[in-house]
């Protein structure tokens, strides 16, 4: 019956597969117990002669697999309430992204973009924070930020950009969703841009290889462009130099980085070649 279903599932639209894999997933449960209990009374067992062992035994299991129905409960109710579904792309608290394989009794199988499959508890993602990035639509829009060196053009900087998102298979180009570039704000040495961009549904699953096509193309739109790109820089603001002040300290400052001879005679000080004065 299950086989049956996940072909159903197969061929079905995408809103549809959450709804037949949890029909799927409690059917099985429910086939399973109802299973147990007609070969117990297949044997000759009476379940009412033992109501009271099996509440006693109930109360000592439930203190021993605490952790396991917590688990079992909370996989119920992702499954009904489908905030989580199978083919969805989450974030874990812990940073993990990747995509949802298979939700079981007991965990959930998440498979990373490096082929790495995670077993999550479900009472774990139900009581944590999860991002899921493909809940309500198979698209989303991310943010690139890149600097630019003070003084140059905001409006090659943007058509430099634009350029970029264009060539950049992952873009959404339609009415709504449009490229942009954002200047967002001011450090010391820099102006800083985002590139703003809606990502086709493909490759919303893929943010690390996503995110380096993008910059790869920006930084060669900029090279194109002559656009520099900001540098560490510090300015001396000289008040003296040897007891001298305003043009003169800055004359003696250059002569000293030169190595001239011809350098100021300050009394209490030492010159170059010569002894104290």
């Amino acid at each position: 019956m299950r086989r049956g279903l996940d072909r159903m599932r197969s061929r079905s639209e995408a809103g549809n597969q959450a709804a037949l894999y949890t029909l799927s997933r409690m059917l099985h449960y429910a086939i399973l117990i109802l299973g147990s209990v007609i070969a117990l009374s297949s044997i000759g067992l009476d379940f009412t002669k033992f109501a009271l062992f099996a509440t006693a035994l109930g109360v000592g299991i439930g203190f021993g697999l605490q952790t396991l129905i917590s688990n079992f409960v909370a996989g119920i109710i992702i499954l009904f309430e489908r905030s989580l579904k199978v083919g969805d792309f989450i974030e874990l608290e812990s940073g993990v992204h990747g995509e949802v394989k298979e939700i079981s009794i007991r965990s959930t199988l998440v498979n990373t973009n490096e082929n790495i499959d995670i077993v999550v508890p479900n009472a774990e993602l139900i009581s944590t924070r999860v991002v899921n990035w493909t809940m309500h639509a198979p698209h989303r829009r991310i943010h690139l930020p890149f600097p630019v060196a003070f003084g140059e053009d905001r409006e090659q900087v943007r058509r430099a950009g634009l350029e970029a998102a264009q060539e950049v298979p992952f873009t959404m180009n339609d009415t709504r969703h449009k490229p942009q570039i954002w200047l967002v704000g001011f450090e010391e040495d820099r102006m800083k841009f985002e590139l703003v961009v809606w990502l086709v549904p493909g490759a919303v699953k893929r943010p690390s290889a996503v995110s380096a096509a993008y910059y790869w193309a920006l930084a060669a739109a900029l090279e194109r462009h002559g656009i520099a790109l900001p540098y560490p820089q510090r300015d001396l603001h000289l008040k003296s130099y040897y007891g001298l002040t305003g043009s003169d300290a800055v004359g003696a400052a250059g002569g000293h980085a030169r190595g001239d001879d011809a350098l100021p005679t300050i009394p209490g000080t030492f010159t170059k070649g010569r002894g104290p004065k």
